[in-house]
């Protein structure tokens, strides 16, 4: 029911899920991300407890270990997808065999792009490709042209209705975690808010309180700046 990209980029410790199906609210339930741990897709027959408890595996496990056990733990893994990357950008994924056709994954370096019930494998190939070709671009970026590749070659053969793009960075927050829950074109209207983030919310995300300076650095604000 839902096509999506998990990538960590070890160079600049940033992780993130960019992904989009055919219900509603899909950023709720299926994107999961932590710097330092890793980042993890869950969907077909969602399961948030196998994002939620893989979160706290990678923090000690490899990817490949923590995919064994959410699977191990979940009577239903063979209705899940689940894609999984670590710190260390290795990956591991699992479409299980009661998933709906077209349903696959490709893995390549620090990245996995799945889907299910999808028109066909287009999706999962270009996403991938795109990914590839958009290296010198940053991880937010390269998630977001990912899933419009993954869109234009046919995405979820249902329809369209809600897209999410989750990044971490390293603090205790997102870095962005933007949705759009119901729309017509939900990864065009993702792509038209990632823009207006780009301006307005992340020169103000950036002078945030961290734990290296807890204080935030609004004295750089000018004056009307800011929420």
């Amino acid at each position: 029911m839902t096509f999506s990209i998990v990538a960590y980029d070890t160079e600049t410790e940033m992780c993130g899920v960019a992904v989009s199906t055919r219900m509603p609210a899909i950023g709720g339930l299926a994107v999961f991300a932590r710097s330092g741990a890793g980042a993890i897709a869950t969907q077909a027959l969602i399961n948030p407890l196998a994002g939620a408890d893989g979160l706290d595996l990678l923090r000690r496990l490899p990817a490949e270990d923590t995919l064994s056990h959410v699977r191990d733990a979940d009577p239903a893994a063979e209705s899940r997808q689940i894609a999984v990357v670590d710190s260390a950008g290795r990956c591991a994924v699992h479409t299980g065999t009661e998933t709906h056709p077209w349903s696959g994954h490709r893995i390549g370096n620090g990245y996995v792009a799945a889907g299910n019930m999808l028109v066909g494998e287009a999706t999962v190939n270009d996403m991938a490709e795109r990914y590839e070709r958009s290296w010198s671009t940053s991880l937010p970026e390269r998630l977001l042209t990912s899933l419009e590749a993954g869109q234009k070659a046919g995405g979820d053969r249902r329809g369209k209705q809600s897209a999410a793009l989750y990044v971490h960075s390293g603090n205790p927050y997102p870095y962005l975690d933007l949705r759009v829950d119901e729309h017509v074109e939900p990864v065009v209207e993702l792509r038209r808010i990632y823009e207006v983030a780009q301006q307005e919310l992340l020169p103000f995300s950036e002078r945030l309180p961290t734990r290296a300076h807890p204080e935030g650095h609004f004295d750089r604000l000018l004056d009307g700046d800011g929420p």
